[in-house]
């Protein structure tokens, strides 16, 4: 069975790179993107040797992984569940001998590989030639940020199921799924750091799972963690991915039940 679950990922990879002109274009989205942020932070900046426990560099560090990270643990999980949900098609998906939130997951680490090897590196790359980007040289931050980089998705695609599933109850998600990225972006630090949220904001992150897909991922690789090892980053997302399993479990099983009353 794994091996057919593996197959999935290679399929999936096998899908996006047919298609591998679209993402090209992509990277250089990203590029101006990053470009834009950078030259804004320069500008607060001005004059300042830090804010917020990051100097220039840093941030300008921080704001290219995270960016490059994105496109990395980005899917569109939410939207793929629920249209099957509304077009009757995962009635189909819940007879057949696998566990379709299993086989989800792996189409988007399909995606996801597909994205990190043409986007993100080759992204990282021009990045790091165009802007100030201080890349760790440390082997030992760079396995701990692929760990770290391995549960944002996970992590990021917990709540994208969780916010898909929810098309079983209501008639449209469609503005949960919009709410849902914004938030996604605001609240993992992906447009501010945390460490610019005011303390009370930041008590209130620490009690949400966006922490763990962007801004601790992100403030280890930059060289600034708030005193957060990468093991203790490690752990938060460990405590969060498994946290996020529970509600999936119990929404999934209320699915099935309420879909068998429907078809009954």
């Amino acid at each position: 069975m794994m091996s057919a679950y593996l197959d999935l990922i290679r399929i999936r990879f096998l899908m996006m790179l047919a298609y591998r002109v679209n993402y090209y274009s992509g990277i250089v989205i990203y590029v101006i993107n990053i470009g834009a942020q950078y030259f804004l932070w320069q500008a607060i900046y001005q004059g300042k040797d830090s804010l917020a426990g990051l100097d220039a560099v840093q941030m300008t560090t921080y704001v290219a992984i995270s960016w490059m990270a994105r496109a990395f643990y980005f899917n569109n999980l939410d939207r793929e569940i629920a249209n099957e949900i509304r077009d009757g098609s995962v009635a189909v998906q819940m007879i057949r001998p696998y566990n379709y939130l299993v086989v989800k997951m792996m189409q988007a680490m399909g995606e996801g590989i597909f994205r990190l090897l043409l986007f993100s590196v080759p992204g990282m790359i021009i990045a790091s030639l165009l802007f100030p980007v201080r890349l760790p040289s440390d082997p030992g931050v760079w396995f701990a940020f692929a760990g770290m980089l391995l549960f944002s998705f996970l992590i990021n695609s917990q709540i994208n199921i969780l916010t898909g599933l929810f098309a079983f109850f209501v008639e449209n998600n469609e503005g949960m799924m919009r709410m849902k990225r914004v938030a996604v972006d605001l609240f993992s630090g992906l447009v501010i750091p945390i460490s610019f949220f005011p303390e009370w904001g930041q008590a209130v992150m620490k009690l949400l799972p966006f922490q763990a897909i962007t801004y601790l991922p992100g403030a280890v690789f930059a060289g600034n963690a708030a005193g957060t090892t990468a093991a203790g980053v490690l752990s938060v997302q460990l405590f969060w991915f498994a946290v996020l399993i529970v509600p999936i479990l119990i929404m999934w099983r209320s699915a099935r039940n309420r879909l068998f009353v429907q078809g009954g």
